[in-house]
């Protein structure tokens, strides 16, 4: 017999009775009564029931065994009465009498608790994470963690792509989030850069003649933490494809992400071919260019009512004067809610530091609320037809400038539909946010930007660039959103140097700048790149739905907490003078970095 086991601890059923096995596992649950003893075992693939009676000369010995130790035993397999039987274990049936008893590791007195749900804190959590990570929900997660990934990759495979590794040292990037630096010890005084993504070097793999590209890939950016997103590193699946339009790559991804989804969950999922929502209207009915698509509320402008000649609101008219917009957002069928319901919405805004969130009901053909006394029949049959509402139905009112009133209007649309319970459930609603600006204005500065992606492809090339106001140019960029949550970015790449400088040119950028900061792209494009496009689907965030997780970090193996922090490991943490001289490096004390 194998030295530790026979059998794991899963595998044992009714059909084992009579045979003598051998397990070994941790001490998950114990329980005396009175002359039996009784510990639940675990292993990674289940639990069994294993049973002292005390004039074993074991018992003592399994008394005094901690919880979470590590034993190995061996046994005969019996049957349980039919009134003992435990029907949410595998194992329920059986149990296995001790015969020999080896504590292989013995535990010291836990800081946190294993078996059970407990509320537990985070750091202990965190500080813990290898007593975390035993518990079963947790196991659960990183198994079907590394199912999903096995999974993608076996998908990518069977659609043509190959698999690369790029480079985790590289050049520090001048645009998006801040890099983490790695200073070079042969090369005093230089760093190195940890990705904040493979974009430059799948873009070169296209350039090098390879036609269908992905990898798993780990990605590194210091920003602040967020429930759907781990500061410091994350991955995500990373294609790219060569000779393709934006709806080559829609084609692509959409049925890896429905398969994945049906494979992994028995919710209903949006069918192929996802809608299609550009920029400008994600913003104008949902405020967000992520919208959840679960909720059936949707926001509209009706600025033009409250221009009416007999409306009266003035504080509304004169923010309209002075640039502002009017949005609203219907709640269908809530005249029969209490008017707690309208004041906690109004409180819950006081609270997002707007002014209130004003409203009408309509009731009996007249609009009631605070806001109706102030309003015209005319002004009220427009918000009536904008709205498509009628009796019976309420509608709340946000009045500023237009990204405010966009963004504010979004939080409403969610809080109201929350308070309604109207979120569609056990449902995954898919969709594209596309036709993003390819620039923006900076409101601090007043000078033009790239909105999203610079080395994306503008719609109309050149003579877009070249004869359109640089507002009005529409790149071809694209998200892919699933329950209002960003699974990824993505862009048909611009691979023409010429287009290159004069998109670059617009945003303040000279030709030298452009081949300084990206200059092994730039010098890959002279000698013929073809057109590409691509996308990078966040795993975590993937495993984060599919798991019915609310915190990315529920599905990470070993996360860092909320202030970049990885509380198992100590990181980050003080260098060694020593190590410091070898790099070249000194650290100044804080005092003098506030001077």
């Amino acid at each position: 017999m194998h030295l530790y086991r026979s059998h794991n601890c899963g595998e044992l059923t009714s059909s084992n009775v009579g045979n003598t096995v051998k397990l070994s596992g941790w001490v998950d649950r114990k329980r005396d009564h009175g002359g039996l003893l009784f510990i639940d075992l675990r292993d990674h693939f289940g639990v069994i029931q294993i049973v002292v009676d005390n004039d074993n000369k074991f018992f003592k010995l399994c008394e005094d065994t901690r919880l979470e130790s590590v034993i190995t035993v061996s046994g005969k397999v019996v049957k349980r009465s039919d009134d003992l039987i435990n029907k949410k274990l595998s194992t329920g049936e059986i149990e296995v009498s001790i015969e020999n008893y080896i504590i292989e590791s013995s535990s010291e007195i836990l800081p946190m608790p294993v078996s059970g749900e407990h509320d537990l804190g985070e750091e202990v959590r965190l500080r813990n994470r290898f007593l975390d990570l035993r518990r079963p929900s947790m196991q659960k997660n990183m198994l079907l963690r590394s199912k999903i990934i096995s999974s993608i990759r076996n998908k990518m495979i069977s659609a043509g792509f190959h698999e690369f590794q790029t480079p985790i040292l590289t050049a520090s990037s001048p645009e998006g989030a801040r890099d983490f630096l790695v200073p070079s010890r042969l090369n005093p005084g230089k760093f190195y850069a940890l990705p904040q993504a493979p974009q430059q070097f799948k873009q070169l793999i296209m350039a090098s003649g390879f036609d269908r590209y992905f990898q798993i890939a780990p990605c590194f950016r210091d920003e602040d933490a967020r429930a759907d997103r781990s500061p410091g590193e994350f991955y995500q699946l990373d294609m790219e494809m060569a000779f393709a339009t934006q709806d080559d790559v829609f084609n692509t991804i959409e049925p890896v992400l429905s398969e994945l989804f049906s494979e992994f969950s028995d919710w209903k999922i949006t069918s192929n071919p996802f809608p299609k929502i550009t920029f400008k209207e994600a913003m104008l009915k949902y405020g967000t260019d992520k919208p959840d698509l679960r909720n059936p509320l949707e926001i509209c402008d009706v600025t033009e009512a409250f221009l009416h000649e007999k409306v009266t609101f003035k504080a509304f008219k004169e923010q309209i004067n002075k640039g502002a917009v009017v949005r609203a957002v219907a709640a269908f069928n809530v005249v029969d809610r209490p008017r707690s319901f309208f004041d906690k919405l109004n409180a819950w805004a006081q609270e997002q530091g707007q002014p209130g969130l004003g409203y009408i009901l309509l009731s009996d053909g007249e609009a009631k609320g605070p806001i109706g006394k102030f309003l015209s029949k005319e002004s009220i049959e427009i918000i009536k037809k904008k709205t498509e509402t009628k009796d019976g139905d309420a509608i709340f009112f946000i009045c500023n400038k237009v990204k405010e009133a966009e963004s504010f209007a979004g939080k409403a649309r969610m809080k109201i539909a929350e308070d309604m319970d109207i979120i569609e459930k056990n449902v995954f609603k898919f969709c594209w946010t596309v036709d993003f600006p390819m620039y923006e204005l900076d409101e601090s500065t007043n000078n033009i930007i790239f909105s999203h992606n610079p080395f994306s492809m503008p719609q109309g090339g050149m003579e877009a660039l070249e004869n359109k106001d640089p507002l009005d140019i529409l790149a071809w960029q694209y998200d892919i959103i699933c329950n209002g949550v960003e699974l990824s970015s993505g862009a048909i790449r611009n691979h023409r140097t010429d287009i290159m400088e004069k998109a670059f040119s617009i945003a303040g950028y000279t030709s030298e700048d452009l081949k300084s900061r990206f200059g092994a792209l730039y010098n890959a494009f002279k000698y013929g790149a073809p057109p590409h496009g691509g996308i990078a689907p966040g795993i975590d965030r993937i495993v984060m739905l599919l798991a019915n997780e609310p915190n990315i970090r529920e599905v990470i193996m070993f996360p860092m907490n909320q202030q970049a922090q990885d509380l198992l490991m100590d990181a980050p943490s003080k260098i060694e003078n020593n190590q410091l001289k070898e790099l070249s490096l000194k650290v100044n004390s804080i005092d003098k970095l506030k001077k």
